[in-house]
């Protein structure tokens, strides 16, 4: 009974916010300490890279582990609630290199093994983590990944052309910025009758604090410019192939950044990678809502422990 209670006391921490200086950048960090951790989870999200957005995933991250993981996010550089960066616009690469750095400044001395997870473009940046901390890092798990781009998607198409051209991202970031000028109790009441209207209040609290910058908005497009360009080319295979024991990646039915014709390449060039499809009804934006974040959290903790007991 004390150890059921204890799980319980564990289950209900919530995640802790801080800033701290990474690469000489501002940086949102959300996480949850474990006493005594067995390995840390490490979550690199998407685009915008607005860590407040999964709160509830990380949580219940932590709850389905048990408690026995420390779990923290890391956000994108000047995809945050201030301008710390004085408007400074950060690429792809950029953002990448910050992530590398993170490492190197907090989780260095570490001595429990860390597991990445990424969400969209966050599952390519794990990747690239992987590469430069193969030996530290343990798994590698990628959530409806967007590795490379999709050419039959009209929507990608058309988000490429808006962040190529630095006209049209200024003015797009200038109208959505312009939406500062309602009072939150407004524009959440905007965003939960529009694109919100399924999301938990914590999205939609989210992006009334973060997506109403202008310098987050266009640190959103300006790496969305970069990330395409690098994207142009195919995955490296022969990485994957040579660490497919260590990846495990989640598609969605009809997610147009992570296609199953991905799903279906990644199963011929590196077929020891865990393959997943989500048949559940969730979305790529599946930290929106609260039933996505439970059932990705559940998904990654299942995935986490069956690797675990293969290793120990």
């Amino acid at each position: 009974m004390e150890t059921q209670n204890k799980l319980m006391n564990e289950a209900k921490k919530h995640v802790d916010s801080r800033l701290c200086r990474v690469s000489g950048s501002m940086t949102e960090i959300m996480e949850i300490q474990a006493e005594n951790p067995t390995f840390y989870v490490l979550f690199i999200p998407g685009n915008p890279g607005v860590v407040s957005f999964y709160k509830e995933f990380l949580e219940s991250l932590y709850e389905f582990l048990d408690g026995n993981a420390s779990v923290i996010a890391i956000g994108q550089i000047s995809h945050t609630s201030k301008d710390w960066e004085s408007g400074r616009l950060f690429s792809f690469q950029e953002q990448i290199d910050h992530k590398i750095d993170f490492i190197r400044q907090e989780l260095e001395s570490v001595k429990v093994p860390i597991i990445l997870v990424g969400h969209s473009i966050g599952s390519y940046i794990s990747l690239e983590i992987l590469r430069k901390y193969s030996e530290k890092v343990v798994y590698c798990i990628g959530l409806y990944p967007f590795l490379t781009l999709n050419q039959q998607s009209t929507k990608q198409s058309l988000i490429g052309k808006l962040a190529a051209s630095s006209v049209l991202s200024a003015t797009a970031s200038f109208l959505i910025a312009s939406l500062r000028l309602l009072p939150m109790s407004a524009a959440r009441l905007l965003v939960s009758n529009s694109i919100g209207a399924s999301w938990s209040d914590t999205a939609v609290q989210a992006t009334c604090t973060h997506l109403r910058q202008y310098h987050t908005m266009r640190n959103v497009l300006f790496m969305a410019k970069s990330e395409f360009r690098e994207l142009a080319a195919e995955p490296d295979w022969d990485f994957m192939r040579e660490n497919q024991s260590k990846l495990a990646f989640l598609f969605g039915i009809d997610d147009h950044w992570g296609p199953l014709q991905l799903f279906e390449e990644i199963s011929k060039q590196a077929p020891g990678a865990s393959l997943a499809i989500e048949r559940e009804g969730h979305t790529h934006g599946f930290c929106c809502t609260m039933a996505g974040s439970a059932w990705a959290a559940q998904h990654v903790a299942t995935l986490i422990k069956n690797r675990f007991s293969q290793i120990q």
